[in-house]
């Protein structure tokens, strides 16, 4: 008889750990489920938590001022700098929509800009009114948001030469950007509809 207590004592520990291991796997499997369903429709708010938006303003008004669509603009910051505005590259670009000073520095007498300086492209004001103008005036040149934006990533001379060989876009790394701005693109228009007034 003493021997049936100890035995049935430890069945019960076994099965109240078995119960909250089952209760702790069927919560991971519902969150994972519900991620995956927010993955799928992606309302809004679920895209706002993994795409913020910064300088809405400066982004709106330069969007405006060089007839560029909002959301375009905002995916190329976030796909540049995820809008930190003190990013730099390996390559040596600066700012929000990461452009080299060089050719910031053309932007800037193309623009009544005097005194052009390096840093003036941790200025996020500065930074997207250079980069939207270059925008514009890659989408002028090419007529095609696509090729705009593969010489925004790989560079006009580049571009250029694929289009005087014939060819598409040759490096696959400026494949897969021209690709994932378009992506942020329709999710900067849902989610940040109003405040882009896309």
């Amino acid at each position: 008889m003493g021997r049936r207590r100890p035995q049935r004592a430890e069945r019960a520990r076994r099965r109240r750990r078995l119960t909250r291991l089952a209760a702790l796997v069927a919560v991971a499997l519902l969150a994972g489920g519900a991620y995956v369903v927010l993955q799928s429709t992606k309302p809004a708010w679920w895209d706002r938590l993994w795409y913020p938006l910064r300088y809405q303003a400066i982004v709106r008004g330069h969007a405006h001022n060089y007839r560029l669509d909002p959301a375009l603009l905002a995916a190329v910051i976030d796909a540049e700098s995820k809008f930190h505005s003190d990013a730099k590259s390996s390559s040596g670009a600066v700012g929000l929509m990461q452009l080299l000073p060089e050719t910031a520095e053309g932007i800037a007498k193309r623009t009544g800009g005097t005194q052009f300086r390096v840093s003036d492209l941790l200025d996020p004001e500065i930074n997207v009114r250079y980069g939207a103008w270059y925008l514009r005036h890659l989408l002028d040149k090419y007529g095609s948001e696509r090729t705009a934006l593969a010489a925004y990533n790989a560079g006009q001379r580049n571009v250029d030469r694929w289009r005087a060989a014939g060819l598409g876009v040759q490096f696959p790394e400026t494949r897969r950007y021209v690709d994932r701005v378009e992506e942020l693109k329709k999710i900067y228009r849902k989610a940040y509809a109003s405040e882009l007034g896309a």
